[in-house]
């Protein structure tokens, strides 16, 4: 996204319904805190997902830990 796209769709946020106004606040305040403290907290989905291919037997418990250390940004 441009910054023209972007500055687009923010000029039509105050149009939208305030549930939706205040999703889209809680997740550009998540982006900005990740970007300030430079660390990755993995999603739901994503911790799903290496818990399953561990199980799985495609990722071992050190390929799941060398997951968790890209998430914590060291």
């Amino acid at each position: 996204m441009t910054k023209e796209q972007a500055k687009e769709v923010l000029k039509r946020v105050s149009a939208w319904p305030p549930e939706r106004q205040q999703e889209l606040a809680e997740i550009a305040l998540e982006i900005e805190a990740a970007m300030q403290r430079r660390e990755y907290n993995a999603t739901a989905e994503e911790l799903l997902a290496l818990d399953e291919a561990e199980r799985s037997g495609i990722a071992d418990e050190k390929d799941v830990e060398a997951a968790f250390r890209t998430f914590r940004g060291a």
